[in-house]
């Protein structure tokens, strides 16, 4: 089983950053949103561990929970 990670772990999270937001420019809100949904399962599958999966969506939920 490989541990989630949860602390900072990109290279360069603002390059990362900026050609996500350039993946969404002139799209809908309902494009916008299956774009995300998409790339979900894309990242989901590279992982490809359940055990993994399990704890992010509780830690994105949790995320969600305190907004």
């Amino acid at each position: 089983m490989t541990k989630l990670t949860l602390t900072p772990n990109f290279s360069d999270p603002d390059a990362f950053y900026s050609e996500l937001l350039e993946a969404h420019e002139g799209l809908s809100k309902a494009e916008s949103d299956a774009f995300n949904a998409r790339l979900i399962m894309v990242l989901s599958n590279h992982i490809g561990d359940l055990e993994v999966l399990r704890p992010a969506l509780a830690a994105a939920r949790k995320q969600d929970d305190n907004a």
